[in-house]
């Protein structure tokens, strides 16, 4: 029956739907955001937005969160025997695939190749903002069929609609990955997409507040999430044309949040037997921290050669980059591929208990 489209939620007051915990969760999706938009306070009367980004910007945003989160990924996959054992053609194959795709397709076309790994990001990017608002859904027990209407095209826009600006406001003082690795679009496209953009904008708001005033069955989390996400995807790529304001605002909300995910996952059983977490953060900081260090080492000696003061010296082989990039680009093109598959909840019954109502 047509009816069944649409299913009704209760209005009894119920438990706040916190996907981690109250303190968690505002540190993980409120805290980034602030940090990032407080790094943005601080940068615009130092100048920072219409210079270089610092180079303590780039070690802090893009080594030690954006390089490092790709990697926190092995300890939801690679570092965890029992998951490796439970699929191993799709953990195996995967990085063997990447590097041969990307290995095929940089040798025809080095601009390509950067173009659609560019375009695997955005769209990476994308999905892990509407993920977090699937999470939290599947936590507060929402089941509408409008409502996730409601939700889906507020998170989709908040993200594609900055995409649509950039694309139709080439060039940019700031880029993906690097200088034209976007297509123009026509101007209009941004016009066109803008009233859409605020209409899902003020729907997701109105009933936000209709459900936490009127039915009593807030999910802060949730619209903590869509709000950030608003306003830093704005301000970073609408608001300012500045590569440091672009910076601070994607990598910081995007990379923290998922590392907390890998830590929450793989040993949320510490909050349980109140094990003192310290020892396990170190431990998972430091492997990734490493591991992205050492890529970037790579390359930076072997491809960009611009941060000697950082990585040393580095060297210039002929057809190096041919074989270089391409394996390079195997942990994020890994990264974006299986959190596709990882993530959702009846792929993983550990993950599905979790987020569960």
């Amino acid at each position: 029956m047509a009816v069944t489209a649409i299913e009704t939620e209760p209005s009894t007051i119920r438990a706040t739907p916190w996907l981690f915990s109250r303190r968690v969760d505002l540190w993980t999706f409120l805290g980034s955001a602030l940090l990032a938009l407080g790094l943005l306070a601080v940068g615009a009367p130092l100048g920072w937005l219409h210079s270089d980004t610092p180079e303590w910007t780039w070690v802090f945003a893009i080594l030690m969160i954006d390089v490092a989160h790709v990697y926190s990924t092995g300890f939801r996959v690679y570092f965890d025997r029992q998951e490796l054992r439970r699929r191993p053609w799709l953990y195996g194959l995967t990085p063997v695939l990447a590097f041969a795709l990307g290995w095929a397709v940089y040798s025809e076309s080095s601009s390509v190749f950067w173009r659609l790994l560019a375009y695997l990001a955005v769209f990476h990017f994308i999905r892990q903002q509407y993920g977090w608002v699937a999470l939290y859904r599947s936590r507060g027990g929402e089941r509408s069929r409008i409502g996730w209407w409601i939700d889906a095209s507020a998170i989709y826009l908040a993200t594609i609609y900055p995409l649509v600006y950039w694309h139709t406001h080439l060039p940019r003082q700031f880029w993906w990955f690097r200088d034209g690795d976007f297509a123009a679009l026509p101007i209009d496209l941004a016009s066109y997409l803008a009233p859409l953009y605020w209409t899902a904008l003020a729907a997701y708001a109105l009933r936000a507040i209709y459900r936490t005033v009127v039915k009593g069955l807030p999910n802060p989390g949730k619209d903590i999430v869509v709000l950030t996400t608003a306003v830093c995807w704005y301000i970073g790529i609408i608001t300012f044309n500045s590569d440091y304001a672009f910076t601070v605002t994607n990598v910081i909300i995007h990379g923290l949040p998922y590392m907390v995910l890998v830590y929450w996952y793989r040993w949320r059983d510490d909050a349980v037997t109140k094990r003192s977490p310290i020892p396990r953060i170190a431990k998972f900081l430091g492997i990734v921290w490493v591991l992205a260090y050492a890529e970037e080492l790579l390359w930076d000696c072997g491809i960009w050669h611009e941060r000697a003061w950082l990585f040393g010296s580095g060297w210039t082989w002929d057809g190096v980059d041919l074989a270089l990039v391409p394996l390079l680009a195997v942990p994020q093109i890994t990264h974006y591929v299986l959190d596709g598959f990882i993530w959702r909840r009846k792929s993983s019954k550990r993950l599905s208990t979790m987020v569960s109502q």
